[in-house]
C-alpha cells in the first residue's frame, strides 16, 4: 500500500513565480513526498505525490494559468492496472 496515492503533475505558467517560496508552501500546506518544484519565474514544473491532487491543483490555479496536468494514480499501476 502507498502512503500517497497519486502522481500529480502540471506546469504553471505566470509571471514573478518563485519555485521556493512554491515548493515550501506545497510541503507546509500539502500532505505527500517527492516534491519537484522547478523552473524560473514564468513556467514552474510541478511533480508531487499526494492523496488529494485536487488540493494541489486548486493552489497553483492561483498562481498563474495550469496546463499539462497528469495525475496518475499508482496504486492502480501498482497492480497491472492502467492508472
Amino acid at each position: 500500500m502507498l502512503d500517497f496515492r497519486y502522481d500529480t503533475q502540471l506546469l504553471i505558467e505566470g509571471n514573478d513565480l518563485d519555485e521556493d517560496r512554491i515548493g515550501d508552501y506545497i510541503t507546509d500546506t500539502f500532505k505527500g513526498d517527492s516534491l519537484l518544484c522547478v523552473g524560473d519565474e514564468s513556467l514552474i514544473k510541478i511533480h508531487f505525490h499526494t492523496n488529494e491532487p485536487w488540493l494541489v491543483l486548486q493552489y497553483c490555479a492561483t498562481l498563474g494559468e495550469i496546463f499539462d496536468i497528469v495525475v496518475e494514480d499508482m496504486d492502480r499501476q501498482a497492480r497491472g492496472l492502467q492508472g
